[in-house]
């Protein structure tokens, strides 16, 4: 089998100039990704906190429950009435807020429809358990916050 000759071949093989490229490829540039609103970054913030005290309290319980008080004291629980169970479904909750949150840092369109659902829940269990309080109104804010700035997501 003999290879195709190019001129291109033919001058590297003898020792001449490399050739010259008179074009090179148009340049590709990333989609623009939109800013982050402040209003998500303080959300997201707030639910990693959320999240990560959550599996704080839930690991420390569970080391509590194996090792016993001589590793860690009764004074370090926050929640000395969880059980290995309780302890175990506080650590996936707690592990799923935190990714939860980091996908709204991120802008995933699925965590801003997860965040807006579990809004609307909780605005429904307030509405249809007579509990209109600050906390009804804080989440209501938020949920049309959310959805006001939904074009930030992709």
């Amino acid at each position: 089998m003999s290879s195709p000759s190019t001129p291109a071949r033919h001058a590297h093989a003898s020792g001449g100039a490399a050739p010259k490229v008179e074009h090179l490829p148009p340049l590709t540039r990333p989609a623009l990704r939109p800013s982050l609103p402040v209003g998500v970054a303080v959300l997201s913030f707030l639910l990693a906190l959320a999240g990560m005290l959550m599996v704080l309290t839930a690991a420390v319980a569970i080391l509590h429950q194996y090792l016993g008080s001589s590793a860690f004291p009764d004074s370090l629980l926050i929640s000395s009435s969880l059980d290995i169970y309780g302890a175990s479904i506080l650590l996936v909750l707690g592990a799923a807020i935190v990714a939860l949150a980091r996908a709204l840092w991120d802008q995933e369109l699925w965590a801003l429809y997860l965040t807006v659902g579990l809004l609307f829940a909780g605005l429904a269990y307030e509405f249809f358990t007579a509990s209109i309080t600050v906390l009804f109104l804080v989440l209501i804010v938020v949920f049309t916050y959310l959805l006001a700035v939904r074009h930030h997501f992709y």
